[in-house]
């Protein structure tokens, strides 16, 4: 059968797009597990550190969400009547993680913490951006989250004329084998507090590095555009904090 996109749902006699719902329900999922998480691990900063550490997090990841989302199309940005309202309504998870690190590591340094924060993120993190996923992909080509048009037999009409890389597809399936092979390892091996984290932001942004090449994009730098310029500062930074890590199977 086939798919009308973007897809909506109707609720209270209301038409609404399915897109916000699931990133609403992502989040909420998100954050139930890491409750969930914290309620089992001892907590080593405190309430209050923590507590402070969480909401540098939400800041950070929001307004990095944002810069680097609308710095994704400069000349859209320039031309913009109204540059606020388009800096708020474009975002991407990439400078959402971005920024949440940046601001994290600020935080720690002015409370003069070293102590890792992010292990116990991981696995919520990686649920709430699939389960987000979903409604990138039936939004189809409505936003700025489809593929580039394709002859692959993965090709999928997303609500034009084109057979495209259906990327939230790939992007979740990628997650989920992310998901097993992070498990995997955390029963596997010993290994420092922050490891974890580290290795999934190596991997994600890896990741979206690569994928960003098979979809729409304004070309910034080298060939490059804001995101993946975005990844490859990241995935340096953790290539330098694992380069000297030792693992010890238990």
């Amino acid at each position: 059968m086939a798919i009308e996109f973007p897809v909506t749902i109707d609720l209270f006699g209301k038409t609404f797009l399915l897109h916000p719902f699931m990133e609403g329900l992502g989040m909420f999922i998100g954050m139930r597990y890491y409750q969930l998480l914290k309620w089992k691990d001892q907590e080593s900063l405190g309430h209050t550190n923590s507590l402070l550490i969480v909401i540098a997090a939400g800041l950070g990841a929001l307004i990095g969400s944002h810069v680097i989302g609308s710095l994704e199309r400069p000349a859209e940005l320039l031309n913009a009547t109204h540059k606020w309202a388009y800096i708020w309504v474009n975002n991407t998870i990439i400078g959402g993680l971005a920024g949440g690190l940046v601001a994290v590591e600020g935080m720690k340094k002015i409370m003069g913490k070293k102590e890792s924060t992010g292990d116990r993120m991981v696995f919520p993190l990686i649920s709430a951006i699939s389960i987000g996923r979903v409604g990138c992909f039936y939004t189809g080509v409505f936003e700025q989250t489809y593929g580039l048009p394709t002859t692959s037999p993965l090709g999928m009409y997303l609500g034009d004329a084109y057979k495209r890389h259906p990327v939230a597809l790939y992007e979740i399936a990628f997650l989920l084998l992310l998901f097993v092979g992070l498990q995997l390892f955390k029963r596997r091996y010993n290994y420092r507090n922050g490891v974890l984290f580290q290795l999934f932001m190596l991997s994600y942004f890896s990741f979206r590095f690569l994928l960003d090449f098979i979809k729409p994009r304004a070309i910034i730098l080298l060939g490059l555009s804001t995101i993946q310029i975005t990844c490859i500062v990241v995935i340096i930074y953790y290539i330098y904090l694992l380069k000297n890590e030792r693992l010890i199977k238990k």
